[in-house]
Formats: structure tokens, C-alpha cells, sequence
């Protein structure tokens, strides 16, 4: 029959290894509500003008909203080249749990000028879309956004 421990020994972990705490804090700021894909490659285009990249390289963001389609946060996740970027969907759904997202916008400028959707595109967007499933984390949608022009995954049926 093997020992089972009623405490964990103090000697299992070396000196300085501690419980990790992990906080946030959410200012109460007005919020810009979200009633379309418009308003979302409207609201995409600012920060990424803010960026200076938006014809030059990928950059990938998420955008954290509540229950009443509020955002209250965005992250750049990922910052690639002229023709894609790499995107962890585990970094992605640890921040939107960390801060309590109910739903979350996935969006990334086309330096091309060209709103068609990749293939790697389609599948991240599958594979978001089916963790967040699991994780009762809507994807609301995926905002592909030019400096002129924007797809939506929603808006034409993927998500």
C-alpha cells in the first residue's frame, strides 16, 4: 500500500519556490460597446494606426468584452511579418481567464490590402472557436481589417 501524505513536506520544493498569486484590477472608464463587425474594424483600425503597422507587418490582437458586448480590454498577442504571424491560443484563453472575459473578438490586419481569409486563417480561427466552446468563452468574431476594407468570420457564416 503506498503512503499517502496528509501536508506536503517542506522539503518537496527548493527555497524561494512560492505559491503564485494572480490579481487584476479593471478600471471603471466608459467602454466602447460593440453592435457590429463595423464597429469592430473601426475600433481595430485606431490601435493599430496607433501601432504604425498596419500596412507594414501582422500583428494579431484580442479583444476582451462582457456580457453586454462592452470591451473593456485589448491585447496584441503576436506580431509577425509581411505575410502572417504565429498566435499561442493558450496565452490567448490565460489572459481572458485571468481577467474574466465572457466573449472575446479575434483581429488582425492584412498588410496586403487583401481581406480573403488564409487557410491558417480558417483554422485558428476553428480551433479559438472550439476551445472557447469548452471554456464557455464566446468568440463573437474574427475581424480581418485593412486600411480601407475588413472581412468578418461572422458576417459570412464561419463562426
Amino acid at each position: 500500500m503506498k503512503k499517502r501524505f496528509s501536508r506536503i513536506p517542506s522539503d518537496i520544493f527548493p527555497p524561494g519556490v512560492c505559491e503564485l498569486t494572480v490579481g487584476y484590477k479593471r478600471r471603471a472608464e466608459k467602454r466602447k460597446k460593440i453592435h457590429s463587425s463595423l464597429d469592430i474594424a473601426s475600433f481595430a483600425r485606431e490601435f493599430l494606426y496607433e501601432e504604425g503597422t498596419i500596412q507594414y507587418s501582422e500583428l494579431f490582437f484580442v479583444l476582451f468584452l462582457d456580457r453586454s458586448n462592452q470591451v473593456f480590454a485589448y491585447k496584441q498577442l503576436s506580431s509577425g511579418g509581411i505575410v502572417g504571424t504565429v498566435v499561442d491560443s493558450r496565452l490567448l484563453f490565460q489572459t481572458a481567464l485571468l481577467c474574466h472575459a465572457t466573449e472575446i473578438v479575434l483581429v488582425h490586419n492584412h498588410p496586403s490590402g487583401s481581406i480573403e481569409p488564409s487557410e491558417s486563417d480558417k483554422r485558428l480561427t476553428k480551433q479559438i472557436s472550439d476551445a472557447g466552446r469548452l471554456l464557455e468563452i464566446k468568440v463573437l468574431d474574427h475581424i480581418i481589417v485593412t486600411t480601407d476594407s475588413y472581412y468578418s468570420f461572422s458576417d459570412d457564416g464561419f463562426i
